[in-house]
């Protein structure tokens, strides 16, 4: 009988959705982080729930032949990177069989292997896994010395590691993140203490325009001004490429970075990326792909399945700030956008406008709500319909809502295969198969990826009765998150 503090010698066979080894003992599973499938270990039982336990890694016996170095010497302790101890491409692997799993278990589609083709990673053409995101945050606090720290958080926790020089990040965040110790030292700028609710500043943004060069420095505050600010100025502007300053004002006792009020000290406040071919004004809380180089072959792959000829009326759900949108708009005759977020669709109409797009509207609001208005009272009509959810996936209104309008196509772009795979069902039983797919990695090194596919229209009379569920336990298992977080 197992219980906490036993010591086992197991064999990792599987992994979580967040890299977490997973052993199985007389069939009953223990989540071990810092384990890769293949390893033989010795741990210690720390934890047991009714169906799973978890235990500490405390010896590798024998290495997985898929085991690697991390390359960062902080990855252990840092949330960011879960699987740098696996070489890439089993990293690639696992998730492609994540994806395919998903869709089999969840999705019923018993054949995903023949319609999943093989994920593209950033090991071809020049790119590498690293140094790929666009986008940083760093906490900002102190030390048990009271020395001014920066960095990421523990794992689960809100302990501050203090390293700047992140692996997946674009290099320039170093120089960036120093500039700033350095001035908040100069003119004892405090940090902020979220137990005590004091202090000044509570993390640096930035934000860098790959193909521009451009780049953002975003400083998020505990007030309603930034001593010094002109200081600010002169210290960020000597790091080669900083286009834009701005102050963000987040005085909430709250975990979420950004506030709603950001005042620009220096620069527009925005910087413009390119993608494709297609540019983007991106401002502090602007939602934009963390890599470019991925994000390209993500668009471009939602493109090929949208297969447009020029007279398709196209609608993107959860458009964003109109990233697809403008990438389809080329294609069809009239891209319309949905997104609840209204700075977002600021920056979508800008963005047409930038690019001179003349073929797109874009609507704020629920998806679940402005596609049935425009159905049911201005009787619009799709011929293609994607879509770009969060993490939760589609609502169920808003999918009831697409296969009402009857699109020859479905394109999903979807960052939880496990949630993709639960729509993908839904759609299945109201007349849109499954044809073709992709994972793209997007997130080296983490246990994320991205998957986009194409659903086509069989004529299948749809049945509204059909409940959008799976089975929960089955479900988050497969996902590996507390499910008492993303019930829906």
């Amino acid at each position: 009988m197992i219980t906490k503090n036993t010591k086992l010698d197991i064999t990792i066979t599987d992994m979580t959705n967040e890299g977490e080894g997973i052993g199985k003992v007389d069939g009953f599973p223990l989540f071990v982080k810092d384990a890769v499938i293949g390893d033989r270990v010795k741990v210690t039982v720390t934890k047991l729930k009714k169906n799973y336990g978890y235990a500490h890694l405390d010896k590798v016996i024998k290495a997985s032949p898929d085991r690697v170095e991390p390359n960062c010497p902080v990855s252990k302790r840092c949330g960011g990177c879960s699987l740098q101890h696996l070489s890439y491409e089993a990293q690639l692997k696992f998730k492609y069989n994540k994806v395919v799993n998903c869709l089999k278990r969840i999705g019923g589609i018993g054949d995903a292997e023949s319609r999943i083709k093989d994920i593209i990673g950033m090991n071809k053409d020049g790119s590498s896994p690293w140094n790929y995101r666009n986008k940083a945050q760093f906490p900002v606090g102190r030390d048990k010395d009271n020395n001014i720290v920066t960095g990421f958080y523990a794992m689960r926790s809100h302990d501050i590691i203090n390293y700047s020089d992140c692996k997946i990040q674009h290099p320039s965040n170093v120089e960036i993140v120093e500039a700033v110790k350095g001035f908040m030292e100069e003119y004892a700028i405090p940090p902020y203490d979220e137990v005590s609710h004091t202090g000044i500043v509570r993390h640096i943004v930035t934000r860098i325009a790959v193909s521009s060069g451009e780049i953002m420095v975003c400083l998020v505050i505990n007030a309603d001004s930034l001593p010094y600010a002109d200081e600010v100025v002169d210290t960020l502007t000597r790091v080669d490429g900083v286009a834009s300053i701005c102050i963000n004002i987040n005085k909430d006792k709250t975990n979420r970075i950004l506030g709603d009020k950001t005042v620009t000290i220096y620069g527009n406040d925005y910087i413009i990326d390119s993608i494709g071919g297609v540019n983007y004004r991106i401002q502090a809380r602007s939602f934009y792909q963390v890599n470019p180089v991925q994000t390209e072959v993500l668009y471009s792959k939602a493109l090929e399945y949208a297969d447009l000829s020029g007279d398709e009326v196209v609608w993107d759900v959860y458009c964003g700030i109109g990233t697809i949108s403008l990438f389809l708009a080329g294609k069809a005759k009239h891209v319309y956008g949905v997104e609840i977020v209204p700075e977002a669709i600021d920056d979508a109409i800008a963005n047409a406008e930038l690019n001179d797009i003349k073929n797109t509207t874009f609507y704020v609001g629920k998806a679940e709500e402005v596609l049935p208005r425009e159905y049911e009272e201005h009787n619009v009509s799709a011929d293609v319909i994607v879509v770009d959810p969060p993490r939760k996936g589609c609502d169920v209104k808003a999918l009831e809502t697409i296969v009402k309008m009857n699109p020859a196509r479905v394109v999903y772009v979807s960052c939880d295969p496990a949630t993709l795979a639960r729509d993908v069902k839904w759609l299945g039983e109201n007349g849109y198969e499954l044809v073709e797919g992709v994972a793209v990695d997007m997130f080296p090194h983490t246990g994320h990826v991205e998957t986009v596919v194409q659903l086509v229209n069989i004529g299948v009379k749809p049945d509204y009765t059909v409940r959008l569920e799976v089975d929960v336990d089955e479900f988050y298992k497969t996902v590996g998150e507390d499910k008492s977080q993303k019930q829906r």
